[in-house]
């Protein structure tokens, strides 16, 4: 099978295409809103612990959000969108979508079997068919702020 976890990263200097799909503003706002809450439910007890828990959940939070923001690299040899790799000779027809179009390929038009690398802060998508005959997985679908950019490193058009 060519869908294999990533085991190390690529130099950047080898990548035609690199992209981080960080977290947008509104998800910093989330997670200080929900730090906040630490300092509602223990200042009644002690107003140093609801500081604490502040400071704590505001770190726990922020440190997970960088540790599971994925990356997508582009290759002359192979593909890797978030935990996955590929390799590029299974790579088949690629396709980006906005607006509405990118709404329907993540609910109605979504097949079920396809690998997804989906974030809700970042609504285009880019759709990559796999062609590996072993590989039982029909697409990748992925979220990207440059669907251009990263479909023209894969050799792609726009539907």
């Amino acid at each position: 099978m060519s869908s294999t976890p990533a085991a190390s990263a690529t130099p950047l200097s080898t990548a035609t295409y690199t992209e981080k799909l960080w977290p947008n503003l509104g998800v910093w706002v989330i997670v200080l809103g929900l730090s906040a809450a630490g300092i509602l439910i223990l200042i009644p007890i002690s107003v140093l612990a609801g500081y604490l828990a502040f400071a704590g959940l505001l770190v726990l939070q922020t440190v997970l959000l960088i540790v599971w923001t994925p990356t997508i690299e582009v290759t002359a040899d192979t593909l890797r969108v978030g935990r996955a790799v590929i390799e590029r000779e299974y790579v088949g027809e690629v396709t980006y979508y906005l607006a509405d179009d990118a709404t329907a390929q993540r609910g109605t038009r979504l097949n079920g079997l396809a690998y997804l690398c989906i974030r809700g802060w970042i609504k285009p998508v880019v759709k990559v068919e796999i062609t590996d005959p072993q590989d039982t997985t029909p697409y990748w679908l992925t979220s990207t702020r440059n669907p251009e950019r990263l479909a023209a490193a894969l050799g792609a058009s726009r539907r």
